[in-house]
Order: C-alpha cells, then structure tokens, then sequence
C-alpha cells in the first residue's frame, strides 16, 4: 500500500456550514428521524425562548404538503438591521456559526435554551432550502437559502405590517436524510410537552399534507396537567403536588404524584428544553427525595436510629415527578449541541433546596398520605432485601435446583463466570438456535431459544406471566428478579440480545419481548443492557467477492457498483445462515450491528405500549393510520436474483 503523506496540505478548513454537512451528527445528533425532527426542535427552542422572555404566547407548527416544515412565533422577531460584518444580520443568524442573540445581555434573554447559537444556522446548512419572514412591527422581510445555505438571497421588503414575529419554513435536504418525512404523532407530542412547561402558551400543530388535521395545546396549569397525563392509567395514591421556588439564581418548578406501581418516571427540563440524560438537577432532585423520606421515617418511627436508610430506588418506586428549571444565561450549562444533559454545577444545591422544602411540607401536613407513601417504601427496601438474599443463596448453591429444572434443555449457557463480559442471546426458533449454539463465542455467549411467539405481557395477569414457560425461563436466565424486586446490575449477563428473523413474525416477536421487558424489567433498558441483533437482509456476491447487506439502499448501491455478473441471496430467517455466517454477520462484537433499546421519554412509551399492544384495537388502528405509510411497490422483486 503507497504511503500516504501527511503534512501542511493535508489540513483542510470546512468554510461557513460545510462542516456542518460534512458532520451532521456532531449538531444533530444523527441523521436518522430523530435528527430530522431535531432541526424542527431547534427552531421551535428559538421560538420558546422568545416566550419563555415575555415576547409572545403563540407558537404555530405547519407540516407542509411538499415535505418541508414551518414554525411562526409572534415575538419581536428576529434583528434585520446591518451587522457590524457588513451582511444583514438575518443572513448572519442563519449563515454564521456560534451567532445570535443569546451571547450578551444586549438580546433581551434573561434565560434561554438555545445558547449556541448554531441552531437556525445547523438547520439551514442542512436544508435543501430555508425561507424566512420577519415582522418588526413596521415591516415584512424575506430571505432566502438555498443548497444548504451556499445560496443566499437579498433580504426583501414584502410591505407593511403591524404585527411582529418570525416564521422559518424549511425542507430537509434528501441527500443528508434517509427520509425526510415529518411525524405528525411525534411533533404534536412535543409541543404538547412544551405547553404543558409554560403557563398559558398555546401551541397549534397543522398537518397540511394529506387531509388536513390539528391539535392545539394550552394549560393553565400545565405541571399538574403533565403528571396528570403521565399517570393516567395508573391508580394514584394522592393528589399531584405542585411546587416552585427560587435558588441560587435559579428558578424551580415542579410536581409529582405517587403511584401503587414500582417504575419511576422523572421528566427534567431546562429552560423548556427535555434534559433526557438528567445532569445536576436530576440529582439534586433524587438527592432531596431520598433526604427528606429518611428524615421522616426515622422522626416517625419507620426506621429506627441505628437502623439502615432508605435506598434512592426504594424511596422513588412510583414516583412520577417533573422538574423544569429557568436558569439564566450566566449560569447555564449543557453537555453538546443536542442540550440532553444538564451540567449547571449550581442547579444540584438549588433543586435539593427547594425540592427538600416543598416535600418536607406536603409529608408533615399530610400525616395520613405520608404514613402511607413511607410504608410503601419500608415495602419496596423489605422486597429488594429479600431478591438480594435469594439471589445470593441461589449463587451459592441454595435454590439452584429450581432454576435448573426451569433451564434444562433450553439454554446454553456461557462458561464465564463474569457477568460482567456474558451475553444472552433470545433467538427466534430452534433452527436459529442451533445455527447460534454452534457459531457462538461459548465462552461469553448464551443462547436461549424460543419457541413460537411469547405472551403479551401488556394483557396478562402477574400470575400467567410467571407461568408462561418461555418469560419464566427468561426470568431465571437473568437471575435479577421480578417487577419490584428485578435490578439490572443483578443479571448474570451485562447483554441481553434480541434476535429474531427480519420479517413480520420476528418484528411481532420483538414487539412482545420489548413489552415484557418495558414493563417488568424496565431497569435493563434504563442501564442500556437490551439489545436488538440487525441481520443482514442480503448476501451479494461476484466472483471471490461476497458482502452482507442490512438495507435495500445498501443493495442498490453495491448492484450499482457491481454493474452485472452478480447473484443475490435474500435472507428471510436467522435459519437459512450457517453457523460461521450468522456468527459473522450478527454475533461476532468485530463485525456485527446491535441496536441499543433506550427510553426518551417514559410517558410516550407508556401512551405507545398501551395503544400498540393493549385491548383497545381503535386505539391501534388510529396510530397506523396516522403513521404507517402503506405502498404496493417491491423494488426487490424488480431485478430478480441475478444482475
């Protein structure tokens, strides 16, 4: 191989927003669906931020019928005046990196979300082309970008006008995105969310592309109204307690509401935008709760003086609780671009504060709630004390031969005894089984295999699930525990890898087992140990060479590359591999591609779990009809197996 030099010619400086496109994923966070809806949250922050400041109470998202997307504030609209650079300072907000008016007191944001000052710049670099309208109170103004920003129009004058404001239309470049159509579901969730976080602030969403539909948002007390909807198929034990106070220069608003379930669900904000990975509030929040319930019980009672506390996980067991904080620009902090984490150092101190008051409060005045909720608590330490204590004998020897009559003959276990390198894999079938068994690292690899399609956890009793011969095994492989008592760091393996067949079968059963786990052992996904195995979906090969293909763009590209003189072979199941293939292509930690299962926001997957898997099938049917797109073409079947 020529050796290839690397000097002063090599370093290449990307002008304006090419980096941008050069890197999407450093700004958006990737260029799936969620990057593409993440351009409509950076321009709708930019709008909230103006209403988070007084200017404005109405936000209005259009989904429009060629693909693109529109968002309308009515605040002071954005600065068209001649920057200091020469150009209009229109086109510097939305040519210019690290550009806005959120770097000095001078642009009125007291606090704000969008600090970087990348957001509207990052969506029109990313955007076959972008529209602007501003209204001053005197004027109309338009500006156009186009090719992702390299082609900048004159700033025009539409005429006069009485009204401020700003509206951003943009279409998502096709050639960045895999698809780039928008999720009216998704989209309306998220401005529901937004006007649930801010008293009074009505949000429109407006789908223009098919048969035109709305939804409007607007809450006079919209922290209650939000546990309210987190909870609503849950059997509360108390009324949602609302709270909010001052801190350190930072402002704190809250409510939560105790459940009789075992999950905890802990929304965090900043500024209005979702802090999904937590940071120093969430800690502070968690700190102050398990703080204040130890208090309590032991000035009651419940735990006696030398006696040990109560647990963070045993005290927030169906907790449901949403925290939003205002924190001014001096102070704020965020982990990237993406603004998923909160780093404000003083936002800890300041939530425990304030948190810590409030909850101390609602327990000494509400003796009776209070005695109720700590019960539950001693309940919830008693049932982890007890899972350990099992689990611990079972190691040792003790309750091993119940657990090995439930595993015999099913799983292959690995022969490492560190949990902490084993996987588990769940394979559809006993024919995917045996091609695994045999292609497997057996040192570090399980394999499990199941047969037919498992319960559907979401209309079972506690008693048929554990019943259920194929969750039952999947219980004792684990060796966590259970609902209440099951804690992820337990497991005897750090991986649980679904794997089933790439086709309707397998996506049905991957529905079922995400369920189950969603529902009864949600601490795996929280600690990122659930897993999806991707298959290839084709083998292509021409001569000596032979490449795997996970997606029907992939094929196309390697037929075009490969011109003619190729042969395809389409895989509908894990069995039609061979051991060394399946190992190659989905089980070898060199080679293959799994898909981590997380949870964005628990109050969606609890609303989506219900309406997919429940007993309700109008509730299904309106969630396909609003997001499944249907389409009789099949390129496959096009070309046949031969080029």
């Amino acid at each position: 191989m020529a050796k290839k030099t690397y000097d002063e010619s090599s370093i290449v400086i990307l002008e304006g927003l090419d980096a941008v496109r050069k890197r999407p994923g450093m700004y958006i966070g990737s260029t799936d669906t969620r990057g593409l809806h993440h351009l409509v949250w950076e321009i709708v922050d930019n709008a909230i931020d103006e209403a988070l400041n007084g200017y404005g109470n109405e936000i209005h998202i259009t989904l429009n019928a060629d693909h693109s997307v529109s968002v309308e504030d009515h605040g002071r609209g954005m600065p068209v005046g001649k920057h200091a650079s020469g150009k209009s300072a229109l086109e510097v907000i939305f040519t210019v990196l690290h550009a806005g008016g959120k770097f000095t007191s001078q642009g009125g944001y007291q606090s704000a979300g969008g600090l970087h000052g990348v957001g509207a710049s990052v969506v029109n670099a990313l955007s076959s082309w972008c529209e602007v309208q501003v209204y001053d109170g005197k004027n109309k103004w338009s500006m156009r970008f186009e090719d992702g920003g390299k082609k900048i129009g004159k700033l025009v004058n539409l005429g006069k006008t009485n009204r401020t404001g700003s509206t951003v239309t943009f279409l998502p470049d096709a050639k960045i995105f895999k698809n780039i159509q928008f999720s009216f579901t998704k989209i309306s969730e998220r401005a529901q969310e937004d006007a649930f976080l801010l008293k009074g602030l009505k949000m429109i969403v407006t789908d223009n592309r098919k048969e035109k539909r709305e939804n409007v948002y607007q809450y006079e007390n919209g922290l209650q109204a939000f546990i309210e909807e987190i909870n609503v198929d849950q059997n509360a034990m108390h009324e949602p307690i609302s709270f909010n106070g001052e801190s350190l220069g930072i402002k704190i608003a809250g409510c939560f509401q105790y459940t009789d379930d075992y999950q905890e669900n802990i929304f965090s904000f900043t500024n209005m935008v979702r802090t999904r990975d937590g940071g120093s509030h969430e800690v502070g929040a968690k700190q102050a709760f398990t703080k204040v319930f130890n208090e309590f019980a032991r000035k009651n009672g419940f735990l006696k003086e030398k006696e040990k506390g109560f647990d963070g996980n045993d005290v927030r067991e169906g907790l449901s609780l949403v925290i939003n904080l205002t924190v001014p620009e001096e102070l704020l902090q965020f982990e990237g671009q993406t603004k998923e984490k909160l780093g404000t150092p003083e936002a800890k101190n300041a939530t425990d504060a304030i948190v810590s008051e409030n909850l101390r409060y609602f327990l000494e005045e509400n003796k009776e709630v209070a005695n109720t909720l700590v019960r539950k608590v001693v309940k919830a330490q008693a049932a982890r004390n007890a899972a350990r204590k099992a689990r611990d004998e079972a190691r040792k020897g003790k309750g091993k031969q119940k657990s090995e009559r439930v595993l015999s003959g099913k799983l292959a276990s690995a022969q490492s005894k560190d949990a902490r390198r084993k996987e588990l894999y769940l394979v559809e079938g006993d024919s995917a089984g045996g091609s695994a068994k045999q292609g497997r690292d057996s040192k570090y690899q399980a394999i499990l295999p199941l047969r037919g399609k498992v319960l559907n956890t979401e209309k079972a009793s506690k008693d048929a699930i554990t019943k259920n011969e194929e969750l039952n095994t999947i219980i004792h492989a684990l060796g966590a525990g259970f609902e209440e008592s099951f804690h992820a760091e337990d497991s005897n393996y750090y991986k649980v890898i679904i794997m089933t067949d790439a086709d309707d079968d397998g996506a049905h059963i991957q529905n079922l087992l995400l369920t189950f786990f969603f529902r009864h052992m949600r601490d795996l996904i929280a600690k990122h140990m659930l897993y999806i195995a991707l298959p290839p979906l084709y083998r292509i090969a021409k001569g000596k060479q032979e490449y795997y293909l996970y997606s029907d763009e992939e094929l196309e590209d390697k037929k075009q590359e490969f011109k003619n003189g190729y042969t395809i072979t389409r895989y509908k199941g894990l069995g039609e591999m061979n051991a060394n293939q399946l190992w190659e292509t989905t089980m070898n930690p060199e080679t293959r591609t799994l898909i981590c299962v997380t949870l964005e926001n628990a109050a969606i997957a609890e609303k989506r779990v219900s309406e997919l898997m429940g007993d309700k099938p109008e509730l299904r049917r309106s969630w396909i009809e609003d997001n499944v797109v249907f389409t009789l073409e099949d390129d496959y079947g096009k070309d046949g197996l031969n080029g």
